[in-house]
């Protein structure tokens, strides 16, 4: 069994696996530290054969999770990290380990899933594109906040309150408080369309959109795309990793 772990920068993912072979996942939100129920979750584990991680979330969060893996099973974890040419996808940075772990395990993982040109997006703090061809040609990607720091940002210094979309039969609002809210979906959205259809243009052929974290279910409903849900999709690169 294989102890796998996705720190990103507000929540902690995690799973068992084995034989490449996930359990459930499970979430939770970190703060900078391993929440009560992850202790108590972790403590039933029996040791893992490997602990991999991928971690975006800093230093500190590195360490809580070393020091909870050597306290829990002696065992010491293992960070990934970005490879230029490896289980078949080629990174297009220069210098590939200033690409995201996260982006990077995302990649592997939709190559092996998708067998084709594939537009990876991973919605959580921030939203990130990359763009693959089905020779797992990495093009590039594109970074943008996410939904919470678009609205935060633009609320910042005003007394707009803050309100949750209800589904509308067109993309834009009737009110201050509703336009914010629905064009911080509407915004990643379009910008997923015009990323999708140059790539269907480059590939010649039409890809797939997969779509990871927590506002993944957020965005899928304003997005008139050919689309897979994998909320795991970084802990199925990790899984290849193992």
């Amino acid at each position: 069994m294989d102890l796998l772990i996705d720190i990103g920068n507000t929540n902690l993912k995690w799973t068992v696996g084995e034989s490449g072979s996930l359990d459930v996942m499970r979430i939770a939100r970190h703060h900078g530290g391993l929440p009560i129920d992850l202790h108590a979750a972790w403590e039933q584990l029996p040791p893992p054969e490997q602990i991999l991680v991928s971690n975006v979330g800093g230093a500190e969060m590195a360490g809580v999770v070393g020091r909870a893996c050597r306290s829990y099973w002696d065992r010491e974890p293992l960070f990934a990290t970005p490879e230029p040419n490896a289980y078949g996808v080629t990174i297009s940075y220069e210098q590939p380990e200033r690409l995201g772990v996260d982006r990077w395990l995302a990649l592997i993982a939709a190559h092996r899933a998708c067998h084709g040109p594939v537009l990876v997006i991973d919605a959580g703090t921030a939203i990130t594109y990359d763009l693959l061809l089905g020779d797992g040609s990495h093009l590039g990607g594109l970074i943008m906040a996410g939904v919470e720091l678009m609205r935060a940002g633009l609320m910042a210094g005003t007394r707009i309150p803050q309100v949750e979309p209800e589904e509308l039969a067109e993309p834009w609002a009737a009110d201050t408080e509703t336009a914010i809210a629905v064009g911080s979906i509407q915004a990643p959205a379009a910008l997923a369309e015009r990323l999708f259809g140059r790539l269907a243009d480059l590939a010649s052929r039409i890809p797939v959109c997969t779509l990871a974290g927590g506002d993944a279910e957020r965005l899928i409903p304003a997005l008139d795309l050919p689309v897979q849900h994998r909320p795991d999709l970084v802990l199925q690169g990790l899984a290849l990793l193992s």
